[in-house]
């Protein structure tokens, strides 16, 4: 049977459990360092399907990430950080995965086979939504079935995986294609392949908040000031971009709720209302507001 590459042996594998511990950790990773080597090839799909990810969030819709064992950790431990990081409603964004989160230290494997689960999954899904789906095979039914719901649905699409010629890059509007090398242990996707899923979601994800202006000089100043690290972090932010005192930053923090846009705009002379008022008129980007203001 001929074996996908996410499924095949590695040269560098032979006689590994006979080699020592050290070398085997360096063998691991520089497979791992090749592996996200893979990700300059798709850079211009990632941008892409950013941009589509930007423009769900602005009208309304939903980031809804689907996948099944490693690769559905990879989306949930993504979509888990927007809301923090970027400040996206988590109304706006919905994680499937096979079988559902694992509340223990077991994950089954036989849910990815289930494309019945994933159509009563992806019952919800509407036209102004985005589907990323992942699969590292590009072949499991769960996150297919997914995606096949969504195109029967008229939403967005992405699609990431990482054999060339994926099937399921069939059903996708922007197919993001990571060919990573066999891992060092022939098939435990969670190695190379998922470690460049990650990075790739990372990527797609950051791109989107700066599009949607929740970035400013490499600061995340649309993030949820929910605990006291944060909170120092937000009042740094007001102090550095206003050229203000933290003091004055807090007193601007507090009468705002801990958002940090308005604050730096307040900082900055504006009042209340005006602080707002040109965030949305400049949908949200700081640095636009403050040519304004």
């Amino acid at each position: 049977m001929s074996l996908p590459v996410t499924e095949s042996v590695c040269d560098a594998s032979a006689a590994l459990d006979a080699q020592p511990t050290e070398k085997v950790a360096h063998l691991l990773l520089e497979t791992q360092q090749t592996a996200l080597s893979a990700i300059n090839t798709a850079l211009p799909n990632i941008t892409k399907a950013a941009a589509i990810m930007a423009q769900t969030i602005r009208a309304g819709g939903r980031l809804i990430y689907a996948g099944a064992g490693s690769s559905g950790l990879m989306a949930m431990a993504d979509a888990l950080e927007l809301a923090g990081t970027f400040g996206i409603s988590t109304d706006q964004v919905k994680i499937l995965m096979a079988g559902g989160f694992p509340t223990d230290s077991h994950m089954p494997g036989h849910t990815e086979d289930d494309a019945h689960a994933a159509r009563a999954d992806a019952g919800e899904i509407e036209a102004r939504d985005t589907v990323i789906a992942l699969s590292a095979s590009g072949t499991t039914p769960y996150p297919t079935a997914i995606l096949t719901a969504a195109k029967d649905a008229g939403a967005s699409r992405i699609a990431i995986a990482n054999n060339i010629g994926a099937p399921f890059f069939e059903l996708a509007d922007v197919a993001i294609c990571l060919p990573t090398p066999p891992e060092l242990i022939a098939g435990s996707t969670r190695m190379g392949a998922g470690s460049a899923q990650k990075v790739a979601l990372n990527t797609m994800s950051t791109l989107m908040g700066v599009e949607l202006g929740h970035v400013y000089d490499g600061m995340m100043v649309n993030l949820v000031a929910d605990n006291l690290k944060l909170r120092n972090r937000a009042v740094g932010m007001v102090t550095q971009i206003a050229n203000t005192d933290a003091s004055t930053a807090i007193g601007h923090l507090e009468t705002c709720n801990w958002a940090v846009k308005p604050a730096i705009l307040m900082a900055s002379g504006a009042s209340h209302d005006t602080a707002f008022y040109l965030l949305s008129t400049t949908q949200g980007h700081l640095r636009a507001a403050l040519e304004k203001l």
